[in-house]
């Protein structure tokens, strides 16, 4: 964001400065202050907070600063999540977070907005937005962890957009992989999906972690309450 370096060029304060409080390197406040940058809400919370700011006005600036309209709305979706316009293709959607020890709650009360509204939630910044539910999830271990750039280590954030039964069938056979939350009886867990067989009605489960004790694993399809595909993630 363009807006961070001039921010930071009225603090009078350096790069380094800046990244040293926001707890990221030099390099990576070099890239959030470049246009259209991906930065995790975490730390654009902090970036906001530091300059006395919220997020919105953040946005809002940035806006401004190049001629375009800015036009805030806030949405509370009948879903359990929270959506504000921050820009022109900018919105932040703030999801109810199912923590490792909400997991089974979740399970047996994922229909219930009174059981949504009271978690806590997540924000994450997206481009768009759809009339769907989306829920985040806090990745509970290291199955899906395989030391490269597309895992998900333990306590990684993800945000969830609920696909139904329905259309899980069409949108499974869409590529060879793909990256799930799935509720079930027992509770919440992420795996990719490698085979959905539908004259057996079984789904085939895979890790990204090769370890013996994440070994590949079928689910019955009718045992499955909740399909979510993953859209983004934060990891501390």
């Amino acid at each position: 964001m363009l807006i961070i370096k001039q921010l930071r060029r009225k603090k009078n304060i350096s790069q380094t400065d800046l990244a040293n409080v926001i707890g990221v390197s030099l390099r990576t406040i070099q890239l959030y202050e470049k246009k259209d940058a991906n930065i995790p809400i975490k730390n654009l919370t902090k970036i906001a907070q530091y300059f006395d700011m919220s997020i919105g006005q953040l946005y809002s600036q940035e806006v401004n600063e190049k001629d375009g309209a800015y036009d805030q709305q806030s949405v509370t979706s009948k879903k359990g999540h929270n959506i504000t316009k921050l820009a022109p293709g900018k919105y932040l959607l703030s999801a109810p977070l199912i923590t490792k020890k909400e997991e089974r709650r979740y399970a047996n009360n994922h229909d219930s907005l009174v059981f949504l509204d009271k978690l806590v939630k997540v924000g994450f910044v997206v481009e768009q937005v759809s009339v769907a539910r989306y829920i985040s999830f806090e990745i509970s271990n290291d199955s899906m962890d395989n030391g490269e750039l597309n895992g998900l280590p333990e306590g990684t954030v993800v945000l969830g957009k609920q696909i139904s039964k329905k259309d899980f069938k069409t949108k499974v056979r869409e590529t060879d992989c793909q990256t799930w939350i799935l509720v079930y009886k027992a509770g919440v867990m992420c795996k990719e999906i490698t085979d959905y067989n539908r004259k057996e009605g079984t789904i085939t489960c895979h890790s990204l972690n090769d370890s013996p004790e994440y070994s590949d694993f079928e689910i019955a399809f009718e045992h499955v309450r909740q399909f979510f595909a993953i859209l983004k993630r934060q990891i501390d």
